[in-house]
Parts: C-alpha cells; sequence; structure tokens
C-alpha cells in the first residue's frame, strides 16, 4: 500500500495534471486571495492557483500531487491557515 501524504480531493485532470481543492481560513479580499495564490504557486509543480475568499477555498493544479504539508507552509507564510483538503 502507498503512503498518501497528498491531498485526499485530488483527481487527475487532462494532460494528466492533479487538482487539489484546499480550505484556508483568513482570507477576506482580493489582495489575500493574491496573497495565497503567490505562495502556493510558487511549489514546483504548481501550474495554476484559484483563490476564492467569499468560500475559503483554494483550487491547485500541478503536473503531481502535492505535499500537503508544502501547501500548508506556503499558506502559512502568506499569513493564512491551511484548514485542510475540501
Amino acid at each position: 500500500m502507498t503512503d498518501q501524504k497528498n491531498s485526499g480531493t485530488a483527481s487527475l485532470t487532462q494532460g494528466s495534471e492533479v487538482t487539489a481543492v484546499y480550505k484556508v481560513s483568513g482570507m477576506t479580499c482580493g489582495h489575500c486571495e493574491g496573497a495565497v495564490s503567490e505562495e502556493i504557486s510558487a511549489i514546483d509543480g504548481v501550474t495554476s492557483v484559484k483563490a476564492v475568499a467569499e468560500t475559503g477555498e483554494v483550487t491547485v493544479t500541478s503536473v503531481v500531487p502535492l505535499d500537503e504539508e508544502a501547501v500548508r507552509a506556503s499558506v502559512d507564510e502568506a499569513g493564512y491557515e491551511l484548514v485542510g483538503s475540501v
């Protein structure tokens, strides 16, 4: 059995990319969305990030499944808290 440390909601998209949705607390505006997106975008393999303050959800597309701890560290660096996977 394989140890799954990446998001439990990761799914394959066209072109073999992986999409995962995370819940982030503390985002209240467009600036917050940009800060979180910028930090997560810096993770190797990430191809797109869409943060929505209204729902607190961040959708991340990457070429490989991401380690949730790397996502958590990026969200922390932006000044917010990763609650977990959606």
